[in-house]
């Protein structure tokens, strides 16, 4: 089932339960998240962010996307993830996506409240919901990327000037995680959530712990996004098989095992953060 952002996490019982929400770069992993979002019976969002659009079309992960959600018997957002510009939201938006996050964080405050405005008037018109950012979660692999704590006063501020969906918070968590673990400042979140009517939403959750990852839905998360801990499950699997199989060369017998532990990766998630 094909949803807006907004209508998937409506139902959502606020501080029990938040929108899992899983980058990916193709059939394979999409697929794999939805039957973990099927077995446990939870709606799921699938994110193109900047490196899927550089490998494929936006115009054909649009259609593959939607059309897997459709045939979902889950409710499935399709949300682009950190699009910095005006064009490739409305690209996007062309192409079906029904939900669209403008990270406008890397600009100076003024510029981002502007752009962001734009872009929720444009997408609104489309029916299609908006996320955006305040504040800056940074990157652990190098990205030059300016990283800043989200402020409750700014955040007020820009949710009152831009009127977003979503909005995402910056309270501890950092990008592209593969080791060590993320320490949130959940006293200066509280804050925060406390001052937003908008839902708040997490990035950068690969390096959370489980149990980091319930308290941030207890605290107010609505949406948690979650895309390297999937990569490295669907990365090591790969090398594992065809170091076991040197001889094979049909990708589509690797497939299967990397899409079960993607598949794997995914209902952990989901469970810890939804647990109790």
């Amino acid at each position: 089932m094909l949803v807006t952002l907004t209508e998937a996490m409506a139902p959502l019982p606020d501080r029990r339960q938040a929108l899992a929400a899983f980058n990916v770069f193709g059939y394979e992993d999409a697929a794999a998240i939805i039957a973990a979002a099927e077995e446990l019976d939870v709606p799921v969002a699938l994110m193109a962010n900047k490196l899927a659009l550089s490998h494929m079309p936006v115009a054909v992960i649009g259609a593959l996307l939607c059309e897997m959600a459709r045939r979902a018997r889950v409710p499935v957002v399709v949300h682009l993830d950190h699009a910095t510009d005006f064009v490739t939201v409305m690209q996007a938006v062309t192409a079906g996506f029904t939900s669209v996050m403008f990270d406008g964080s890397q600009l100076p405050l003024a510029q981002n409240i502007a752009q962001t405005r734009e872009v929720c008037r444009a997408a609104h018109a489309c029916g299609v919901s908006v996320e955006a950012e305040v504040g800056s979660v940074g990157y652990a692999d190098g990205t030059a990327a300016h990283a800043e704590r989200t402020t409750p006063e700014i955040a007020a501020a820009f949710e009152a000037e831009t009127a977003p969906d979503a909005l995402a918070i910056s309270v501890g968590t950092v990008h592209r995680m593969t080791e060590g673990v993320a320490r949130i400042d959940f006293a200066l979140m509280d804050k925060v959530v406390a001052t937003l009517r908008t839902p708040a939403v997490i990035h950068g959750a690969s390096g959370v712990s489980d149990e980091d990852l319930h308290r941030l839905v207890v605290h107010g998360a609505r949406k948690i996004n979650i895309g390297t801990a999937l990569r490295v499950a669907f990365g090591r699997v790969l090398r594992a098989e065809m170091e076991a199989h040197p001889g094979e060369f049909d990708r589509l017998k690797f497939y299967g095992p990397c899409m079960r532990a993607v598949t794997a990766m995914a209902r952990e998630k989901i469970l810890a953060m939804n647990a109790g």
